[in-house]
């Protein structure tokens, strides 16, 4: 029950702020948030108050209905699902949702959802509920002797350039920020990328995750980092690898040639006789490791490239080759070999 004026209000059922039914599937309650909370979050619906509080029954439906648990307790005991057992209470404040974007220097806007973190959970039932999910929280949100609890952790991803990840970069992020009673507050946060950072690592804002409600300290945010492919170059780790065509007088015959490296231009010998997939290494022209500082090396990965087409000229010139070739490239494979006693 929510309380205005003094009077109690009956929260709406979860399912039908969703619009799905008692028997919805797990995947189909996740779209039906996903399109939901698009629709509208509070940046897509500047100063729509109605709006603003339909996002917030969205996150708070979709934190119960998500989890097996919430869920079934939520099913079985409807509002007071919360008051039911130690999985309820989960995390300090209940359930709740907010949904923050974020733009980055050179980047495409992004939409990015921190669920599950803070909310008003059960704190119209009074003082000994608070207590209870205190010591029901997470060991972060717990509260001991030593002082209040401390707020709830945020996590998210955070989507990179390819050249953002490898040479660094600082950008910024615009947040809503939950407190512990379910309030929050816009603010924008710097964030400095250190270079090299790699696919699935974490960064961590101190001190940026939701507020405490008893004045401890708050949580801290955490980017997990997403880095968007590049067109040609490929990393593994702290090298690079890219595809380097070649033509086939290129290979015979040997040859020098530009390639690209993420840190410029350098000239490539080709030596003759070079087959496809040799790989060549350039040292030192990968990416520079975030924590150890050595860069990696960069792996040029030659493909043979036949010509498409023949004019009369070069394909006498390839016949003429053929017939010189004594020796055929499968020769002595052993499954070109002829058994024993077969001539």
């Amino acid at each position: 029950m929510a309380s205005v004026g003094g009077a109690f209000m009956a929260k709406r059922d979860y399912y039908e702020v969703l619009g799905v039914g008692h028997d919805a599937a797990d995947e189909k309650i996740r779209t039906a948030y996903r399109r939901l909370a698009r629709k509208y979050h509070p940046d897509l619906n500047p100063g729509d108050a109605a709006a603003e509080q339909k996002f917030k029954e969205l996150g708070e439906a979709y934190e119960v209905l998500k989890d097996p648990e919430k869920r079934k307790l939520y099913d079985r005991f409807g509002e007071a699902w919360s008051q039911m057992g130690a999985g309820a209470a989960g995390r300090e404040g209940g359930p709740g949702g907010v949904r923050y974007t974020w733009t980055g220097e050179g980047m495409p806007f992004e939409d990015v959802a921190f669920e599950a973190f803070g909310g008003s959970g059960g704190a119209d039932a009074g003082s000994i509920f608070e207590e209870l999910f205190s010591r029901l929280g997470g060991a972060r949100g717990r509260r001991t002797a030593r002082g209040p609890a401390r707020g709830q952790d945020l996590e998210s991803e955070l989507a990179l350039g390819f050249d953002q990840a490898m040479r660094g970069a600082e950008t910024s992020i615009a947040v809503e920020r939950p407190a512990g009673d379910g309030s929050g507050r816009r603010e924008r946060l710097d964030v400095k990328i250190p270079p090299g950072v790699r696919e699935g690592q974490r960064l961590r804002l101190r001190g940026k995750g939701v507020a405490s409600r008893g004045g401890g300290p708050a949580g801290d945010l955490y980017l997990k980092i997403r880095i968007q492919p590049h067109p040609y170059f490929r990393r593994q780790g702290s090298d690079i690898t890219i595809d380097v065509p070649i033509s086939v007088t290129e290979a015979a015959l040997g040859t020098a040639i530009e390639v690209p490296t993420v840190h410029g231009r350098t000239l490539v010998r080709i030596p003759p006789g070079t087959a496809s997939g040799t790989r060549l290494r350039l040292k030192g022209q990968g990416v520079a490791d975030s924590k150890t500082g050595p860069r990696g090396d960069q792996y040029c990965v030659i493909r043979i490239v036949p010509p498409k087409t023949l004019d009369d000229e070069r394909k006498r010139l390839f016949e003429r080759l053929r017939d010189l070739d004594k020796q055929g490239p499968r020769e002595g494979l052993p499954w070109n070999r002829r058994p024993e006693g077969q001539t």
